[in-house]
């Protein structure tokens, strides 16, 4: 099932990326990849760069999608993120992290869309 889990990943994030478009962020990067990992979304919104983690479910058995975002993981995006900035020479740049949650019912239909901002900070 990996495959279907992928797909699903694939398609939560075109949808956030609509999503973040329509509310005036400007896309940077999709699917930014470094030896460390990756960050799903990179954008701009106002001077301000913003590393986003999208986390889509199908249903509820695996909890909500907000809840897939560990402190392990908020972690490991707040490395990526000085690690992005460190390699696109960004020292002075404010950023911030943010989470969009994808649900959707069992039958594939979007239940909601949500966009939760500095969801992760304080790992220094």
């Amino acid at each position: 099932m990996g495959n279907g889990r992928k797909q699903l990943g694939s398609w939560g994030e075109r949808v956030a990326a609509l999503h973040l478009e329509a509310k005036g962020y400007e896309i940077v990067a999709r699917n930014w990849r470094c030896a460390r990992g990756e960050i799903d979304l990179v954008l701009q919104a106002g001077g301000v760069l913003v590393f986003t983690e999208v986390k889509t479910r199908r249903g509820r058995a695996f909890g909500a999608p907000e809840q897939g975002l560990t402190p392990q993981k908020a972690q490991k995006l707040h490395q990526l993120g000085q690690y992005y900035l460190y390699e696109n020479d960004l020292d002075e740049v404010e950023w911030r992290i943010d989470l969009v949650a994808v649900e959707l019912d069992s039958k594939g239909k979007l239940l909601r869309c949500e966009h939760l901002e500095n969801v992760v900070w304080g790992w220094e």
